[in-house]
């Protein structure tokens, strides 16, 4: 039987009905900012201080009114639950880029109320929120490569645990960081190479799959920790981290210079990941076909795609970018390997990728809230420690329940995502 050829107009998607749980959401946070931090909030300045040493040009610090900020931005996100709700009646999804400019109105007025009375140093909150978001990106898009071809992938947890732990060993055993990386990154790879095989070509339950690697990898890390690790940590855990590399010129931009021009590789290789999966998804004949497959697998086998080819080296492409991600954890943030030092990361990808909705600029911009929770609920406490630190640890977790539960609303996942398929 003769080929027939793909185009993006066989699987196109199927509309999904707009859901009211976005608008309530963000008026309930609206009103909370309005309300909570604005009328009811602590009187006093907030100093948002622009700019630092060095920089090209100075910006003069923002100073204005913690009460008075929040007033402000409460009637702001009232404006736009508004037009999310307008939206709604007219059947209409509520763009994701305008929800996340709530969430950042919300953040911003979070900050003003925690740090009344004292500065908030913008850009290096920024810059770590973006080192803190760089394992999620990178397990998101690991995750994101998978469903796109109708693969669950539950063990982003495990991926990253095995590319921190790999490259935290191989970089202190060669000393060197990129043969570390890239150690991390074949890991996870192989990793990913059986949750594929399991799911693909023995048809096991792939949510079974997925708890049962992040568990055995929790399992082995611990044990090494525990017994090789701890015990010659000089030896085997000291890697360290990649250097900084500066941009000239624009690492000495206000605000986005530190954060995204004077970063280390791992940062700079996410900014790169990210544009280049989102080019090969939407822009290459090669992502059609991925698609294809986790849209409607049979039409796909149809026209002369290998289903089970497609997915097995998809799925273990995400896991190597996820196995990055691993590494950005040590030899790109901390400089050694800690017990389950992922600490729930994986996770926090899986709700990113449905929050993004399987595109990977959203996914990434996504990330970007889950890396301001991060470092809040290490800021927080040196500007407001009377706020309980059993609260502060668990706002990462929080934000994950409130975005997926509120503001990801009736998402569609590509429709054979985590259905097996068996050829004829």
């Amino acid at each position: 039987m003769a080929k027939v050829e793909v185009t993006p107009g066989m699987f196109s998607k199927s509309e999904v009905a707009p859901s009211w749980k976005t608008p309530i959401v963000l008026a309930f946070f609206a009103v909370l900012v309005l309300v909570s931090f604005g009328f009811l909030g602590k009187p006093g300045n907030v100093d948002y201080s622009l700019s630092n040493k060095g920089d090209i040009f100075a910006v003069p610090d923002f100073v204005i009114s913690s009460v008075g900020i929040n007033i402000g931005l409460g009637i702001a996100m009232l404006v736009i639950a508004g037009i999310s709700a307008a939206l709604t009646l007219q059947k209409r999804k509520t763009p994701l880029w305008l929800t996340l400019i709530a969430g950042l109105a919300g953040a911003f007025g979070l900050l003003g109320w925690l740090a009344s009375g004292k500065q908030v140093p913008v850009s290096f909150i920024l810059g770590s929120a973006v080192v803190l978001a760089v394992p999620i990106i990178l397990g998101a898009l690991g995750g994101l490569m998978s469903e796109r071809v109708g693969v669950v992938n539950i063990a982003i947890e495990g991926q990253l645990l095995t590319g921190a732990f790999m490259a935290s060993v191989v970089g202190t055993i060669t000393h060197n960081l990129y043969f570390g990386a890239l150690a991390a990154m074949i890991a996870s790879a192989i990793l990913s190479m059986a949750l594929a095989s399991l799911a693909i070509k023995y048809l096991v339950d792939q949510i079974i799959i997925g708890v049962l690697i992040n568990v055995l990898v929790v399992g082995i890390t611990n044990f090494l920790y525990s017994q090789w690790l701890s015990v010659a940590g000089e030896q085997v855990n000291f890697p360290g981290t990649f250097d900084v590399i500066s941009i000239p010129y624009l690492s000495a931009l206000p605000v986005i210079g530190p954060a995204f021009f004077s970063a280390r590789i791992t940062v700079y290789l996410t900014f790169v990941l990210v544009p280049l999966v989102w080019f090969i998804l939407f822009r290459t004949k090669l992502g059609l076909r991925a698609r294809a497959v986790g849209e409607h697998p049979t039409a796909a086998d149809t026209v002369g795609i290998n289903v089970g080819r497609t997915r097995f080296w998809w799925v273990t492409s995400g896991g190597a970018i996820a196995g990055l991600g691993g590494a950005a954890l040590t030899i790109g943030n901390v400089g050694a390997f800690g017990r389950e030092m992922s600490g729930g990361l994986g996770f926090i990808a899986l709700a990113v990728v449905i929050l993004g909705r399987w595109q990977p600029f959203y996914v990434a911009a996504s990330a970007l809230l889950f890396g301001f929770a991060i470092i809040l609920r290490v800021w927080a406490n040196g500007v407001a420690p009377g706020i309980p630190t059993d609260f502060i640890t668990m706002v990462p977790y929080l934000v994950t329940l409130i975005a997926v539960a509120g503001f990801a609303g009736k998402v569609r996942a590509p429709a054979a995502s985590g259905q097996p398929y068996i050829k004829g």
